[in-house]
C-alpha cells in the first residue's frame, strides 16, 4: 500500500507539472485569460488545486480545522495574480514537503479522523486522504483541458496510464 500511494502521489506531481509545460508552450496571456467556464481562468484552477492540495497536506498533519480554514485563505491569496512560473515553483515546494511527509510515515494504512464543522468526524485512513488528493487533481486538470479546447487550443494527456508508460521508459 506504501509504495502504490507514494506511486499515486508521483502521478499527481508529474501530472500537474505537465500541463504546466504545456501551458508555457502556449500564448503567455492564456494563463490569465477570464473565460466563461468552470472556472475564471486557468490559473484560478491552479490556485485551486494548490490550495486544496495545502489544505489535505494539513490535515494529514493534524491541524485543527480552524488553523486550515486561516491557512487556506492565506494560501489562496497569495497565489492570485502569480504568473505561470511562479505557481510552477510553490507547486514544486509544495509536492516537495508532501514527498517528504508521505515519506516520513512508515504506515500510510493509518487511521486518522480529520473533524470538519458541517460534516463531522471522518473515519479514514492516509492512503485514502492522498488518493482524494489524485482524484481532485484529475478532476481540474480535466477542467484545465476543456477551458483550453474553448479557447482554441489542445490539452496534453494526464492520463494515470501515460504516467506509467512514462515511468516505465525512464526506468
Amino acid at each position: 500500500m506504501r509504495s502504490h500511494t507514494l506511486q499515486l502521489y508521483d502521478f499527481h506531481v508529474w501530472a500537474n507539472q505537465r500541463v504546466l509545460e504545456h501551458l508555457k508552450g502556449l500564448p503567455k496571456e492564456l494563463y490569465h485569460q477570464e473565460i466563461q467556464s468552470v472556472f475564471p481562468s486557468i490559473a484560478d484552477v491552479f490556485i485551486h488545486i494548490y490550495a486544496t492540495d495545502q489544505t489535505w497536506l494539513s490535515v494529514l498533519s493534524g491541524d485543527s480545522f480552524a488553523e486550515i480554514a486561516e491557512t487556506r485563505k492565506q494560501h489562496i491569496e497569495n497565489t492570485k495574480g502569480k504568473s505561470l512560473e511562479q505557481i510552477e515553483l510553490l507547486f514544486l515546494d509544495l509536492s516537495k514537503k508532501f514527498k517528504a511527509f508521505l515519506e516520513s510515515h512508515e504506515n500510510l494504512e493509518q487511521a486518522i479522523c480529520p473533524e470538519h464543522p458541517h460534516f463531522g468526524k471522518l473515519h479514514t485512513h492516509f492512503y485514502e486522504l492522498v488518493q482524494h488528493v489524485v482524484n481532485h487533481g484529475t478532476y481540474h486538470r480535466g477542467n484545465i483541458t476543456a477551458m483550453l479546447r474553448q479557447l482554441g487550443y489542445s490539452g496534453i494527456m494526464t492520463d494515470y496510464v501515460a504516467y506509467l508508460y512514462t515511468r516505465n521508459r525512464n526506468e
